[in-house]
């Protein structure tokens, strides 16, 4: 087997179900697999992974694992993998047709992490190509990363103690920067990852901005740099700015922009992100404070 394709997912049944069909539609690609984490779902997560596995496609394992926690799923999907190379994606994302075989072409030379553009899109009927906006120098990023297993296993994968949502990915990424391993962009390797509107609310990134912000203290704790420290926003310049320059008032202001139906959508994105943001950083002051 080349390639492990590992997915975590919890709840997302209507997402995988599409996730998977699009894997049978690959042209040109190397031998496969799918492994499959049940990450705690209540729907019929396992039922859809099970009947994609009858149509004989491709193989496909379905791995249950109950504590949710984004890293120890996948540790368990790569424990399952039986391929040279694991690549790792999301469950709301559609591959198209030449997306394995631009991965497998990308690891012509060894010791390589592979990432490819992640293009978010409103719903399954929007494929644009990827441009320069959808570059990225994360080391590595789950929605669309290849590794060879082997360099998995030899820094002991995820940590699972980042139980909650952001970081995990980027504190692997470091650990395998410090093995040894060096990191490629393949253009082709592309996704395209469906974020509709309706569901991608400022109430849901807002939980997850404050989420991350508890899991970026303990990636500087883990890696006390300076490199880290910039990563996360908690640098001496950005932290005072959320402590004398994101007022509750200039908040309130971002979220009321950012949800009003009839402002202009440039506007309504502007604060949106700075809304998101501040709550990052004020968080993220929070928690320094209290390590």
């Amino acid at each position: 087997m080349r390639i492990s394709i590992v997915i975590a997912t919890k709840d997302r049944a209507s997402y995988l179900e599409r996730a998977l069909a699009s894997l049978e539609r690959q042209i040109g690609a190397p031998s496969f697999e799918a492994i499959v984490v049940d990450n705690g779902s209540s729907d019929d997560t396992k039922g859809v992974t099970e009947r994609q596995g009858a149509r004989g496609a491709y193989p496909i394992t379905y791995v249950h694992e109950p504590e949710p926690n984004r890293g120890k799923a996948r540790n368990r999907g790569v424990h399952a993998a039986s391929g040279f190379l694991i690549l790792f994606m999301d469950d709301d994302v559609q591959a198209p047709p030449g997306f394995l075989a631009a991965h497998e072409a990308a690891h012509a030379t060894t010791n390589l992490v592979v990432n490819g553009p992640i293009i978010n899109v409103p719903g399954y009927d929007d494929r644009p190509k990827p441009t320069v906006s959808n570059y990225s120098r994360a080391f590595l990023c789950t929605c669309n990363v290849s590794v060879p297993k082997h360099a998995l296993d030899a820094v002991g994968g995820f940590d699972e103690a980042f139980k909650l949502y952001g970081w995990e990915d980027t504190e692997l990424g470091v650990r395998l920067r410090e093995a040894g391993m060096r990191w490629k962009f393949a253009w082709d390797a592309y996704i395209w990852h469906i974020k509709p509107p309706t569901e991608n609310t400022l109430e849901v990134e807002t939980r997850k901005a404050l989420e991350k912000a508890r899991m970026a203290s303990r990636f500087i704790a883990k890696h006390p740099s300076q490199r880290a420290r910039m990563a996360t926003g908690a640098h001496g310049l950005n932290l005072l700015r959320g402590k004398y320059l994101l007022p509750d008032s200039l908040l309130a202001i971002y979220a009321g922009l950012a949800t009003k139906d009839d402002a202009p959508e440039a506007v309504r994105s502007f604060a949106r992100a700075q809304f998101l943001d501040g709550m990052y950083t004020r968080e993220l002051i929070r928690v320094l404070d209290e390590a």
